[in-house]
């Protein structure tokens, strides 16, 4: 294990910010007035054009928009990848 691996792990933070454009995959926590909410760490992603049904479900999705004083942006449903491991 190199040094820059392990101090990576010791520096994360529970608001990690996202640049429009990138994908991700993650889990549909919520929804908030009908829109599918994801979070990461203390970071929120609304995912706008989500169909219903997918609460607890892994996603892909693409980041539309990103506001990284505030942890929250909005993204494009790509397609569901999986089912939660609960």
């Amino acid at each position: 294990m190199s040094l820059g691996s392990y101090l990576r792990g010791l520096f994360r933070t529970t608001t990690p910010t996202f640049r429009e454009g990138q994908e991700l995959t993650v889990f549909v926590t919520g929804y908030r007035a009908g829109t599918a909410v994801a979070r990461v760490g203390d970071t929120e992603l609304r995912v706008t054009d989500a169909p219903e049904g997918l609460l607890d479900s892994r996603v892909r999705i693409r980041v539309t928009s990103f506001d990284a004083s505030s942890h929250s942006g909005e993204a494009e449903y790509l397609e569901r990848v999986g089912e939660s491991a609960f």
